[in-house]
């Protein structure tokens, strides 16, 4: 039997950005903006498809292998429409653009060439002599649409094609020769430490859930190592061809450092294997303010140019590591953007850390990897999973602003009748509205308001097209991205949304279109891969989020903590509360007292979280005058930045000498999620109240919507997010194997069966107090442990 040749693939689409950035297209920024702005085309597509009839094959698969030495590309893709007319075969490709397709002059470059592509394929397979290709554009508001036809014989095509072929086959033997390092690599790696209790099953479960192209739902307390759990079977994983590519998914920076820590773990142990860590367009750009033009960046001109050489360098012998300061470093080498460095190396390295965003955020996703027709073999790994309940309900959602529509107006007055009249339109419906609400009313219908605000979006484009000063420019594209963000998000509405319109603190109108059910939402872009695994230390209730984030048949695992219980207290107050009803002085002295006994029983570091910075306040000022100084007491200031809170926690990092320090923050703030405080740096933490969001209309707005559905309300919108961050609180504490520590729940309703039943399995052992005896059972807690 003859044996396979191995190969490499690629997609037409991916092989028209290398042509982009190889700086081989006229008008490439116009036309990679168009690429971006082509995401609410599907139903235009399927429309012209469909009216084509019998004799347009629509959705074409193609394939071809074009040899290169010892292995094959493998070129792929799918024409939108193949038919023949007058004897004459025809490529179709369809683009949908909200702009007016008439003032269109010619096909955008690199959407030709994407055509051109799939023609030549299509020719060879069928060893045709010729072949048309028919440029379709259609304006997404109207329909209206604008045709180019063009024919190509197939020796100048040909050539065409195998001069691009020639150009990339350098990168496609770079990734060839790369995989097998990698594999090689990743064939004797072994897990890197001794498998605490239970891990060496969660690592399983993981690599599992791999295999079958399934979800699984992590339930992993601190200190069970998950990080590691499943990075080295997601790495196993890739080196068995089980997936190409790894998406380590964070929603926040501190989590990428863990994720970069733990393939730098592996790196020691011979893997090779190239990571990226995507930042943030604002915190890699050399002009401090984003601005792409040649005229303000001194790397934009003359970009694409250079892209090509700084990415295939940095590839080759750059790190297999690549971080911010490597891409800072390799942009300023090549006088390249270092945003776009990191996007254009992002498509040839094996694993990408970077914020939800990425994946998930109709406006922010990576289109190279999840535009519309784009799949690949990608092993999707959510940290700090809770935190996309209300990210995903943000990244889907969108809202207007009634005053912008007043204040576009004010600037373009006499400049254009027509968007005049379509801002004042838009005005005059939202303003109905507002004279309905008094706080908040939902909507079942908008469309005449959709209707008019594509009008206007396409009004906006055209006015920019002929040219604006640059400061009005600059005011209209803001308003158009905002624009376009709600038009995404209406093409989604569905049973999973409501919609509404209320009225803000700063006097404004908003009507938001609200997405409720992440779920479907976020299977759609993981479809896009081949597994996802999320893991949280606080993913309980499970079924609540499996309900938001997956489906109710997907895998769960509860990995359970490897540290001894002996070595934490965790204490119920039983006499005290956070209730609105009984915040008063006698209960904020209660609060002080449970305070003071935690802070004095040993010397040490301690934190204390509150729900809401005036309780915090407050109990402060009473906690200084009952403390009379023996304890060094520090509070989180609302806004800090980012030094800030790095001088907050230097003082948890610095021994406690003659007295103990006591740290006040707010619940589900920046200091009760997310920071590592191990050893001595942190002993006790005191959680007061049960972290309920503050009421407002988006809460209530949940909470009907789920009682509407014959749910639990109250617990969807308040109890299960406000337990979660009393989660992340408590485990601050205990970080390692070593630690040792106190938890104190200030609140009685935490006795209640509603919150004991969310409790994780190591909480098992939680012993009621009351303010007259938390003093001894935290002194006999100390006693034991110095035995």
């Amino acid at each position: 039997m003859e044996e396979t040749r191995p190969q490499i693939r690629i997609s037409v689409r991916d092989l028209v950005e290398f042509i982009l950035r190889s700086g081989d297209l006229d008008n490439r920024t116009g036309a990679k903006t168009d690429l971006e702005a082509m995401q609410a085309g599907g139903r235009l597509h399927r429309k012209i498809q469909r009216r084509m009839g019998a004799y347009y094959t629509a959705e074409a698969a193609l394939k071809l292998l074009v040899p290169m030495g010892d292995f094959d590309c493998l070129v792929e893709g799918r024409a939108d429409g193949i038919f023949t007319e007058d004897g004459e075969i025809y490529i179709d490709e369809i683009k949908g653009m909200y702009r007016d397709v008439m003032l269109l002059e010619e096909p955008v470059p690199v959407h030709l060439a994407q055509a051109l592509c799939y023609a030549c394929i299509y020719m060879r397979q069928q060893d045709l002599p010729r072949i048309g290709v028919q440029m379709t554009y259609g304006n997404l508001e109207t329909g209206e649409l604008r045709y180019f036809r063009s024919e190509h014989k197939r020796e100048a095509l040909d050539a065409w094609f195998d001069e691009l072929m020639a150009r990339y086959e350098k990168w496609a033997r770079f990734q060839y020769a790369w995989k097998q390092i990698r594999k090689a690599s990743i064939r004797p790696l072994e897990f890197p430490f001794a498998y605490r209790e239970g891990q060496r099953d969660l690592a399983a479960g993981v690599y599992r859930t791999i295999a079958r192209g399934k979800r699984l739902f992590i339930q992993a307390p601190t200190g069970v190592g998950k990080t590691i759990s499943t990075v080295f079977p997601a790495v196993k994983a890739v080196g068995e061809d089980l997936g190409d590519r790894i998406f380590y998914l964070t929603a926040k920076t501190i989590t990428r450092t863990v994720a970069e820590e733990a393939f730098g773990i592996l790196r020691t142990q011979g893997l090779r294997l190239k990571a990226v860590t995507l930042t943030a367009k604002e915190k890699l750009c050399i002009c401090g303010t984003p601005d792409c033009n040649p005229d303000a960046c001194p790397y934009a001109k003359g970009h694409f140019d250079r892209i090509n050489d700084a990415v295939y360098e940095l590839l080759t012998t750059g790190p297999d590591a690549i971080d911010r300061e490597i891409l800072l470093s390799q942009a300023e080498r090549h006088r390249v953007c270092p945003f776009e460095l990191s996007l254009d190396t992002a498509t040839w390295t094996d694993a990408i850390i970077c914020d939800y965003n990425y994946v998930f955020d109709p406006n922010a996703r990576l289109k190279r990897f999840f535009g519309e027709g784009v799949k690949g073999d990608y092993l999707f790994l959510v940290d700090e999973a809770h935190n996309l309940v209300e990210r995903g309900r943000e990244m889907f959602s969108a809202r207007l602003c009634k005053e912008d529509f007043l204040e576009l107006k004010r600037a373009l007055k006499g400049r254009d009748k027509k968007a005049e009249r379509l801002l004042d339109r838009c005005n005059k419906y939202l303003l109905d509205f507002k004279r309905e609400c008094e706080t908040w009313q939902l909507h079942e219908n908008i469309d005449p308001l959709i209707l008019l605000t594509l009008s206007l979006s396409t009004e906006l484009d055209r006015l920019r097209e002929e040219g604006l000063e640059p400061e009005l420019d600059a005011q209209v594209l803001e308003f158009w991205f905002t624009l376009r963000d709600f038009l995404n998000t209406a093409d989604l509405l569905d049973e999973n949304y409501v919609i509404y319109s209320e009225l803000g603190e700063n006097g404004n109108f908003y009507l938001k279109l609200y997405c409720v059910e992440t779920a479907e939402n976020i299977r759609a872009c993981l479809d896009k891969g081949r597994a996802a695994v999320f893991f949280s230390a606080t993913l309980l209730p499970m079924p609540y989020y499996k309900h938001l984030l997956g489906a109710e048949d997907d895998y769960a695992v509860y990995a359970r903590s490897p540290f001894r219980p002996e070595k934490r207290l965790l204490l119920l107050g039983q006499d005290v509360s956070s209730r609105y009803t009984r915040r008063n002085r006698s209960e904020y002295e209660r609060i002080a007292a449970y305070l003071k006994q935690m802070s004095n029983a040993r010397m040490g570091h301690y934190l204390a979280f509150f729900p809401s910075y005036r309780m915090m306040e407050d109990v402060y000022d009473l906690y200084l005058e009952l403390d009379e100084g023996r304890t060094e007491c520090v509070i989180q200031q609302s806004g800090m930045g980012e030094a800030q809170r790095e001088t907050f926690l230097s003082r948890f990092r610095e021994p406690a000498c003659t007295r103990s320090l006591l740290g006040f923050c707010v619940l589900g703030g920046i200091f009760s999620e997310g920071i590592d405080l191990k050893g001595e740096s942190l002993i006790g933490a005191a959680i007061v109240g049960t972290g309920l969001p503050q009421i407002c209309n988006e809460r209530e707005i949940l909470r009907q919507y789920y009682e509407g559905r014959q749910m639990d309300g109250f617990a969807y919108a308040y109890r299960y997010p406000g337990m979660n961050k009393v989660l992340q609180a408590a485990g601050r504490v205990i970080r390692t194997e070593e630690d040792l520590g106190v938890v104190l729940l200030l609140d009685d309703r935490f006795g209640t069966a509603e919150y004991t039943r969310m409790f994780p399995l190591e909480w098992s052992g939680v012993r009621g107090c009351r303010s007259r005896d938390v003093g001894e059972q935290i002194e006999a807690f100390w006693k034991i442990q110095e035995k």
